[in-house]
């Protein structure tokens, strides 16, 4: 037999050679395009449900929220298990798949669920799905530091919010670019319960003449010679003062300014954790999450050049401090 074979090769050396070469191409083209990782992901697929109530304690969350959640997951085809967590203002909810399922198939039948339970969710609570991802995407992770001392944290967050966050989300095969420490800063209004009582009026009306306030509309066109001009009314509220002259009208219908029965300030919003880098102070900083089955070792790549090439778009004495690696 092994004679046999050996004759037959040499009688073809041509087709020999021209099939080790043909080997040879498609062996180095696997290397080159196989997903490298230093960690298997053996996890199952799954899909997160995410729904955030902001201020509703962990059992309002789990009877009104996860709960509903939870029990129209379990009818979704191809779905092994449920698992539902409820944190202070935060429900999770984890379906797991059979591992022959496809991922995005998965996600597809997951949000075909999610509009037949809407309604029975409370208003203004809107669940949303989790990153195409696992639990090892997890494959880097940056800190944003100021050598000069003349950036807060509260400005470091924004920097990553507004800037950062996005242009790397443009990098291939990133899931998500999760931002971590720092303070996002809000404006909030304190009431006042005193000179609420006095004038007859509610957090909800203050709430409801806020929300009236501020935003921007359009009023058509104008016509003028060959030209249209575009007529629009904008009312963001920008400051402090523009605040404080909100109308805020109560039952008796007099018109009471907001800054007469509250306190309006610029500051971070509640905050439930911070991120520190050696002992030397609070820092703002981004995660990068890997989309599930891609190239770990490429995206890393991909996101180190992406890093290097935005430096010189930040403020001087901001720089981006690697924090984890999974390529080293």
């Amino acid at each position: 037999m092994i004679a046999r074979l050996i004759h037959a090769c040499i009688a073809n050396r041509v087709l020999v050679l021209v099939a080790a070469a043909l080997l040879a191409v498609v062996g180095i083209w696997s290397v080159k395009n196989t997903p490298l990782d230093a960690l298997p992901d053996l996890s199952d697929t799954q899909v997160i449900i995410r729904t955030q109530w902001a201020g509703q304690t962990p059992r309002i969350i789990e009877d009104q929220v996860t709960y509903p959640l939870a029990t129209t997951m379990l009818s979704v085809p191809g779905v092994k298990a449920v698992r539902g967590f409820s944190f202070f203002g935060d429900s999770f909810v984890y379906i797991l798949f059979d591992d022959a399922t496809d991922l995005y198939w998965a996600r597809s039948r997951v949000l075909e669920y999610l509009s037949q339970v809407r309604d029975r969710l409370p208003p203004n609570v809107n669940p949303a799905l989790g990153p195409d991802a696992t639990g090892l995407g997890w494959i880097y992770q940056y800190a944003l530091v100021d050598r000069t001392g003349q950036r807060d944290v509260g400005q470091l967050r924004a920097l990553q919010d507004w800037f950062l966050r996005y242009e790397l989300k443009t990098v291939p095969d990133v899931a998500e670019v999760a931002s971590v420490g720092g303070a996002v800063r809000a404006w909030q209004i304190q009431p006042d319960p005193q000179a609420l009582a006095a004038r007859g009026l509610t957090v909800a009306e203050l709430i409801e003449a806020v929300d009236a306030a501020n935003g921007a509309t359009g009023g058509s066109v104008i016509e003028q010679g060959e030209a249209e001009l575009m007529v629009r009314s904008e009312g963001y509220l920008r400051t402090q003062e523009a605040f404080e002259q909100v109308p805020v009208t109560g039952n008796d219908g007099i018109p009471v300014l907001l800054g007469e029965v509250a306190t309006i300030s610029r500051g971070p919003v509640f905050r439930r954790g911070i991120a520190e880098l050696d002992g030397h102070g609070e820092v703002a900083g981004g995660v990068i999450v890997l989309r599930t089955g891609k190239d770990a070792l490429g995206a890393i790549r991909n996101v180190k050049a992406r890093l290097q090439a935005l430096q010189s778009s930040l403020p001087e004495g901001v720089e981006v401090v690697p924090v984890y690696d999974r390529s080293e």
